[in-house]
């Protein structure tokens, strides 16, 4: 019987790096396909902040915790090689949740085809978790309109980025804070931000009042720290602030402060947390909304590849540096 490679989670990491000690790197022996089951083969996975979250045993997540000893969370696309379910032929592509795996049993449930001919990549950064997170947040919470500012930490990463294009398209004014110069000039020159904030060497708050001389209509919060309360600061009345991750906190021993909640008062700002997991049944409706701004060549990617499964390991920590450049995927 061959085997295949997967990944199990199988302890708690504490605050910080997160050690390679706590997965488990297992052979398995391929599985045999039953009546209404699917054999998928995993050619391209998902490396997303909300998986740093997974792996802690909070039990008031969104989302039930990574049990120990369980292959490790994540999204994926892959080839179905074996099908006894007649929804499903050989030779199709699925997407969905797949887990640190090379091959995923599955009865089709919570997986969706993905039309033949498109790039992988640009699937997993456009059309899965970082592109539908983008497009509900946005426009589910945000309201977007016309001559409005945002203001969008963690730009240049996979939500952020496409946060930003979006928004660009509506008509509005994008200013995008990121950690390197690089970022910064990727974020003005290609995706054509207005502006963009090192949030590791620029004043922030005076950079945030030069860009956005009117104010900040919506502030998309990914990543937490100072940058919020400068954000809170120059936020117009009635503002909306989207808070859609927080990533400077997903490994820190002691969680940021927040900002005074007296300009919130002044300035009525709507303040609204969100995750996926509660709009995965609207995913038709978001991939229809997302689509034609793809298609009128509107939201551009970057993809920062690593090669092999074990790579994931060491990788989700380039999630909490900044050191990935695009989204982060695994080749298998």
């Amino acid at each position: 019987m061959s085997t295949y490679t997967a990944i199990n989670l199988v302890a708690r990491p504490a605050p910080g790096p997160i050690p390679a000690n706590v997965f488990e790197v297992i052979k398995k022996e391929i599985p045999s396909v039953g009546p209404g089951q699917i054999l998928v083969k995993q050619t391209h996975m998902s490396l997303d902040p909300a998986m740093i979250g997974w792996m802690n045993p909070d039990p008031e997540s969104y989302i039930p915790p990574v049990a120990l000893g369980d292959v490790m969370r994540s999204s994926g696309l892959g080839e179905v090689v074996e099908s006894q379910n007649p929804e499903f032929t050989v030779g199709d592509r699925v997407m969905g949740m797949t887990g640190w795996s090379e091959y995923i049993l599955s009865t089709g449930e919570g997986l969706r085809k993905v039309q033949p001919g498109l790039d992988p990549e640009m699937v997993l950064s456009v059309f899965a978790l970082p592109g539908l997170t983008a497009t509900q947040g946005l426009f589910g919470f945000g309201h977007p309109k016309p001559g409005e500012t945002i203001l969008i930490s963690g730009a240049a990463g996979s939500v952020g980025s496409i946060v930003g294009q979006l928004a660009k398209a509506e008509g509005l004014d994008v200013i995008g804070v990121a950690g390197s110069d690089e970022k910064c000039k990727w974020l003005v020159d290609d995706l054509g931000f207005d502006g963009a904030i090192n949030y590791k060497s620029d004043d922030i708050d005076a950079k945030i009042k030069e860009f956005a001389p009117k104010g900040v209509d919506i502030y998309f919060e990914n990543t937490g720290g100072p940058i919020q309360h400068h954000a809170i600061e120059n936020m117009n009345a009635h503002g909306r602030v989207v808070v859609c991750g927080m990533i400077s906190d997903y490994a820190a021993e002691t969680p940021s402060a927040g900002p005074n909640w007296i300009p919130i008062i002044k300035k009525r700002i709507t303040i609204q947390g969100y995750a996926m997991p509660d709009h995965f049944p609207q995913v038709a409706e978001l991939v229809s909304k997302l689509t034609p701004y793809v298609m009128q060549g509107k939201v551009k990617y970057r993809a920062h590849v690593l090669e092999g499964l074990e790579s994931a390991i060491d990788g989700l920590n380039m999630l909490l540096t900044g050191a990935n450049k695009g989204k982060l995927i695994v080749k298998l």
